[in-house]
């Protein structure tokens, strides 16, 4: 795996014909008591960085890029977080496409790793296919394969993935949870397809959506994680290669 930040320019460009540019992107965000605020960050750092080494023999060549640690996070700013608006991240994710594009890269994958960012990362991939040549794709790291799971926020699954990637990062012990009143409806909608969402919702649930309690460390998802997101990479590699079309 390259790193970005350890190429020099003609490097870079050189890269860039070939390969594909990864760019992790998280947020700094309240994970309830027992997380810390870069979780989003740290955990799809991991993911993306194991799905390198599993390429590093006979995948495509990649470029991967620094995270990007900050993202849409207003709704948790009831407790803490460092928020870029909407606007303001569309905006960023469109100044680094463009300049990945000006400085030679042809193909371009985002990864994310918080909810919040999820449409406004799609949207930024659409919209710069739209201005530039190339080819631009984007995925949340839980969100690829058959056996993707919901990852909710601060509970059983981050805090299963943390307590295997960066166990000295959480807090013990872990309290039982359980909000009182009904499931949050940004977790738990009232029919399949609709977004709901309340007012004061996330203050309401503490801040997490389900029981962290029951978290183990969870090696084996966390590499399934990033198996997936391995075969993701080379099935847009292999889509995106000269004569694929």
């Amino acid at each position: 795996m390259l790193r970005l930040t350890e190429l020099t320019w003609r490097e870079a460009r050189a890269a860039g014909a070939d390969a594909i540019a990864l760019l992790p992107i998280g947020s700094q965000e309240q994970h309830a008591g027992h997380l810390p605020m870069g979780t989003d960050t740290l955990l799809v750092t991991a993911v993306v960085d194991r799905a390198a080494e599993l390429l590093a023999d006979a995948g495509p060549p990649v470029v991967r890029l620094p995270a990007l640690p900050y993202g849409h996070s207003p709704h948790h700013l009831f407790a803490a977080a460092v928020s870029l608006s909407a606007g303001t991240l569309a905006a960023v994710l469109a100044d680094i496409l463009r300049s990945l594009t000006a400085s030679g890269f042809h193909r371009v994958l985002i990864v994310n790793g918080h909810g919040g960012n999820d449409e406004i990362m799609r949207l930024a991939v659409k919209e710069h296919a739209l201005r530039a040549e190339g080819t631009f794709a984007a995925c949340s790291y839980w969100s690829l394969g058959e056996a993707s799971e919901n990852p909710g926020h601060a509970g059983r699954y981050e805090t299963s993935l943390m307590l295997a990637a960066h166990p000295d990062l959480v807090r013990t012990p872990i309290e039982p949870h359980r909000p009182a009143g009904a499931p949050p409806l940004f977790d738990a909608p009232p029919h399949p397809g609709l977004t709901a969402e309340r007012h004061g919702e996330w203050a309401r649930v503490g801040g997490m959506t389900d029981d962290p309690s029951t978290a183990r460390p969870d090696p084996g998802e966390l590499s399934a994680r990033a198996a997936e997101l391995a075969r993701a990479i080379r099935a847009f590699a292999e889509a995106t290669a000269p004569g694929a079309i």
